[in-house]
């Protein structure tokens, strides 16, 4: 008989593998450097984080199928594969000086080995943890948010002693063994497994599977289209924060240059709790009322930041903000098994991330544009705010569907005891 794995193993595998494709998110550590190197406009090396974030959407809504056909642990290696030799061979693009080099291999490669490399862990996670899915995909994603954190001094201390090219090199070489060892360890559940004691609790904790659809059936629903929005506008309007976290604190409260770094440092961590904090917070509050709870809290912070000079204040504004950033990340993933079932979880998981990708692009873009045009960062915040509105009312009309599954979840075990 096969032993069953050590589900929270399976859990610290999946917070690896996140840990390591995360680092995208410290990539401004090479933006300096790269300028001084070769003379590169800041905004070609940013296009680098932009194209990697653009492929890691469209590697998940297209590689999902690939996930849930050939298991986590074909999926993990292919990922560590593909972000190892992106990584790694954007060290050859820095000795051959070409720019359109590190966007194929950072941004190319590298983001279709993010894309994999995130929904391979959630999607296994969410079915290891049945009785607390928020919990276990909050701990994966949270991974994803404190990489950031853990990656940027290992990256200037690399970029200082070694040089750029090699630092590539280094990080390319150890995500690839570390993502390569998580991975091994990645296995779905057998198909009757249950943690110890659900069954008896199975009236209580199973009630969240309310549908059980394959992804291509998930994309002729309403509400996938209503997860789709929301993620969508929290994204936009979190990532635009992200950035312009710090010119953003510099205009409005007059941090220095090395205050307003600092203060960005300490707000990835709050968007790293948030993760774990408000993904474990749905087990218990529910998923809608969780995201309508960000929209909620976003109407308010992003209408008040633009007006408020108390420095603390604009502070624990800002973290507020990153916590329910980060938070409808790993929320998403429980909340779609709540409406869709498991049964091809991951491949829908890389559809509705399309709406990451497309936020990539569109939150930096338009706060920039808007700097451009008003003098001042500030002014979009007053627009995001707005569309928190239309976000909470889909998060209010998202419950009609939901209450419709339900009536029909109970209509159908009713049938199903009748004929008993």
């Amino acid at each position: 008989m096969k032993k069953t794995k050590n589900r929270w193993l399976i859990a610290l595998s999946g917070v690896g593998i996140h840990i390591c494709i995360g680092s995208v998110y410290a990539w401004s550590n090479f933006t300096n450097p790269l300028m001084n190197e070769f003379g590169w406009s800041a905004s070609q090396v940013q296009m680098t984080f932009s194209v990697a974030i653009l492929f890691l959407g469209l590697s998940a809504a297209f590689l999902g199928h690939f996930v849930e056909k050939h298991g986590p642990r074909k999926a993990g290696l292919l990922a560590s594969i593909f972000f190892g030799i992106g990584v790694f061979g954007s060290g050859f693009a820095v000795h051959a000086g070409s720019l359109p080099l590190i966007y194929l291999f950072y941004g190319v490669l590298g983001g279709i080995g993010l894309g994999v490399g995130y929904i391979t862990p959630v999607s296994t996670l969410v079915k290891w943890f049945p009785d607390r899915r928020g919990l276990a995909t909050g701990l994966a994603i949270m991974g994803f948010g404190f990489a950031a954190a853990i990656s940027s001094p290992i990256m200037d201390a690399l970029i200082k002693s070694f040089g750029i090219a090699n630092a590539f090199f280094i990080l390319g070489i150890a995500y690839f063994i570390i993502m390569t060892l998580s991975s091994l360890y990645l296995e779905k559940p057998a198909e009757d497994w249950k943690p110890k004691g659900f069954k008896e609790n199975a009236q209580k904790k199973v009630v969240t599977d309310l549908s059980q659809l394959t992804a291509n059936e998930s994309i002729k629903t309403t509400r996938f289209y209503y997860l789709w929005i929301m993620l969508f506008i929290n994204t936009t309007c979190g990532i635009a924060i992200l950035s312009a976290a710090k010119p953003l604190a510099q205009e409005s409260i007059g941090l220095n240059t090395t205050e307003a770094a600092a203060l960005v440092g300490i707000l990835g961590l709050f968007n790293g709790f948030g993760r774990l904090g408000w993904a474990s917070i749905s087990d218990y509050f529910g998923r809608a009322n969780t995201y309508t709870t960000f929209f909620i809290l976003q109407i308010i912070l992003f209408a008040l930041l633009p007006h408020t000079t108390i420095s603390i204040l604009f502070q624990i504004m800002l973290a507020i903000v990153y916590t329910c950033y980060g938070g409808g990340f790993s929320t998403i993933p429980a909340f779609i098994g709540d409406l869709f079932g498991t049964k091809q979880l991951g491949a829908i998981h890389g559809y509705i991330l399309t709406a990451w990708a497309a936020a990539g692009l569109a939150g930096p873009l338009f706060a920039a544009w808007i700097k451009d045009v008003t003098g001042s960062y500030a002014n979009s915040l007053t627009f995001f705010s707005g569309l928190f509105v239309l976000a909470f009312i889909i998060s209010l009309v998202i419950r009609i569907d939901i209450k419709k599954l339900k009536e029909n979840k109970i209509r159908q075990s009713s049938n199903t005891a009748s004929h008993i």
